[in-house]
């Protein structure tokens, strides 16, 4: 500003400096009279001092205000610091600019503010404290000072690529697993076992190569990865692309083999990092495999991958072992309680049925918790058709009776279940001392409690075909009755959608023990049928679906309310459409929710939609439930969650082409 100054005082010293020779030049060669010019001439002048003068002198007094508010070292500490000034006026315009931006060649003396730096609206407004902007390849921090017009720029630059470089050097603590690999080569031959290894372990060993990952093998089917920040968003950014290239490289060697992975980061403690790579390792397990769960310290986790259903994996050894340790656990309890989830269906209530039969064998009292948290239409019926046989054979209590039962040494099993909120007891749940799992859907984070014992197996059509299995292993005087069998066998049936999704060898070979036992097929088909009144409502659901894309239908149906069991079927109708590869039924429930009922054949992974919108389930059937919203509004969340899913589909087809 001031040399600014100093050279206006130049240039006008010319110009009066001309005007004075001018003025010679009429007086003595022209002869003219000059009194009144010389006069104007010397007002001038004068005037002209006069305003440079006062420029001078608000200049000084500016700076002076400036060097009484921050300091009379200031222009020292701030060019040191990298600090820069700015004072602005009413219309935020720009008066004065500190030495720093003079060094940088910025002047904006003159301009708007906000024109310059639009970022800093915010901090005028109050909304903000500070803001970051980047000017000429430099990175500020922005402050304003509260009792005067002056904006604070500071140079963290540095800072700023430090902390990046901190960031991305951060250590990320992972762990890879190849899911059945003992199962896949366990009756292999030596050359055949030596060819399985080499195709699956390749592409992961070249994947970990390109990536700079260090990995160590720490048994045959697992591996410890070590990398840091940066490499580890290089491998989120292509969706982990390794686990198509290892599910294809398996079955071309037609095994069953897939990849599962977990990454822990966000902190500096390891000991921190390992117990959260092996938590998150078993999560992506028990979820199916063929799947990555990443967790930062103290965040959620989040999964990518799980494009292909969960595989058979369990074996008879793992089988025994629970059922000896659930036994164990029996035997040392002075009552059981079993508890279903929320609007309780045929598998879960077959289920209890089963393990309540069990508990019955070791001679220990036992309850089912089925009067809390409501019972699916159809089941509801059968129970009442048979409701004299099933009091006489099985004690149903509330929550609440099964909370004044509830001792120290009291075991709990939550069935076809393993999430608290989902359960009608969850309070005796989270009260109680011991806590058994026994489920057969893709395990969510958080289950709300800390079981003494954890069994999901996502490869299992239903939690009936689990306990089937665990009966002669727990006690061999299990008394399953034919009633209580052919609960178990409906369960199936709908969870293997008449036994059309989700069988392996294992569902009928439990299915054939249940009809030993006495299940009725033929009464399970009549439990199942529909009335008049249901059969007309779902095909008004059916009727007034609509096709997303192709391939992919949505029925939207916000006409009346329904039960969750006609939603789901009405979404499996839909699915016997030709063509069809995916389902969504979006309708208000009897519950006062609305709802989504999702079904796939196998090629779309409506899981992963769900959970984009904070629901769950399996590859092939999922759901998701919502208060205070509408059916159309679920409608264009479902339509974002899709459109997000198709490009992460679309992604990792280009990473893996």
């Amino acid at each position: 500003m001031r040399e600014k100054l100093v050279r206006l005082k130049r240039l006008m010293a010319i110009v009066v400096a001309v005007q004075l020779g001018i003025l010679l030049l009429l007086a003595f060669v022209l002869e003219q009279n000059i009194v009144g010019a010389l006069i104007i001439l010397i007002t001038e002048g004068a005037f002209v001092y006069y305003l440079f003068d006062s420029f001078e002198d608000i200049y000084e007094e500016q700076s002076s205000g400036v060097r009484s508010i921050l300091g009379s070292s200031s222009q020292e500490a701030f060019l040191t610091g990298g600090i820069g000034l700015v004072i602005y006026d009413d219309q935020y315009r720009i008066t004065w600019m500190s030495d720093l931006f003079q060094q940088r060649g910025i002047d904006r003396v003159g301009d708007r503010l906000t024109a310059w730096v639009p970022e800093v609206g915010n901090l005028l407004s109050g909304d903000q404290d500070t803001c970051m902007v980047v000017l000429d390849q430099r990175v500020y921090e922005i402050r304003r000072k509260e009792d005067a017009p002056i904006m604070l720029f500071r140079d963290i630059t540095e800072i700023t690529a430090y902390k990046t470089r901190c960031e991305q050097e951060q250590v990320v603590i992972g762990m890879a697993s190849f899911d059945n690999y003992d199962e896949s080569i366990q009756f292999a031959d030596e050359a055949e076992a030596a060819n399985i290894n080499v195709a699956v372990r390749t592409p992961l060993m070249e994947y970990c190569q390109a990536h700079g990952i260090l990995m160590k093998r720490v048994t045959n089917s697992r591996y410890l990865l070590v990398l840091n920040e940066k490499i580890f968003q290089e491998v989120a950014g292509d969706h982990f692309s390794v686990l198509a290239k290892v599910r294809k490289a398996a079955q071309k060697q037609e095994v069953s083999i897939t990849l599962s992975m977990a990454f822990a980061r966000g902190t500096g403690d390891f000991e921190e990092l390992d117990n959260m790579t092996s938590t998150l390792m078993d999560l992506a397990q028990t979820r199916g495999g063929d799947q990555v769960a990443v967790q930062s310290s103290g965040g959620e986790v989040h999964y990518f991958g799980g494009s292909s259903e969960a595989a058979e994996k369990r074996s008879r050894v793992r089988v025994r072992v629970m059922s000896n340790t659930l036994r164990g656990l029996i035997m040392n309890s002075s009552n059981v309680i079993i508890a279903c989830h929320k609007n309780a269906d045929f598998d879960c209530m077959g289920s209890a049925l089963a393990l309540s039969r069990m508990v019955q064998a070791l001679r220990k009292p036992v309850c089912i918790i089925a009067k809390t948290g409501g019972i699916e239409e159809k089941l509801g019926a059968a129970m009442l058709a048979h409701k004299q046989e099933l009091q006489d054979e099985v004690s149903f209590v509330t929550e609440s009776e099964a909370l004044n039962q509830l001792r120290n040494d009291t075991l709990v099993i939550m069935t076809d279940h393993h999430n608290v909120s989902q359960s009608n007891g969850a309070r005796v749940e989270e009260a109680a001392k011991k806590v058994v799992v026994i489920d057969h859907h893709r395990r969510s984070t958080d289950m709300g409690v800390k079981p003494v014992l954890v069994y999901i197996e996502a490869g299992a059509s239903s939690a009936s075909e689990l306990v089937t299995e665990m009966i002669p292993y727990v006690s061999t005087k299990t008394d399953l009755s034919e009633l209580d069998a052919t609960f178990m066998l409906t369960g199936m049936t709908i969870d293997t959608d008449h036994w059309h999704v989700r069988t392996g060898a294992r569902t009928f070979d439990a299915a054939s023990a249940l009809r030993k036992y006495g299940a009725d097929p033929q009464m399970s088909n009549e439990w199942l049928k529909d009335t008049y009144s249901e059969f007309a409502l779902k095909s008004s659901v059916i009727a007034c679906a609509k096709q997303y894309e192709p391939g992919i239908l949505i029925a939207a149906y916000d006409s009346q309310k329904m039960t969750r069991s006609l939603m789901s079927q009405a979404a499996d109708s839909l699915l016997e459409i030709q063509g069809v590869q995916a389902a969504f039924v979006v309708a208000d429930d009897d519950h006062g929710q609305t709802c989504i009922s999702a079904r796939s054949a196998g090629k779309i992974n409506v899981q992963l939609i769900m959970e984009k919108m904070n629901g769950g389930g399996h590859m092939t059937a999922a759901a998701v439930q919502r208060r205070n919203t509408s059916v159309a509004a679920l409608e264009k969340e479902l339509e974002m969650a899709l459109g997000e899913y198709q490009k992460e589909e679309e992604s990792d087809d280009e990473g893996n082409s």
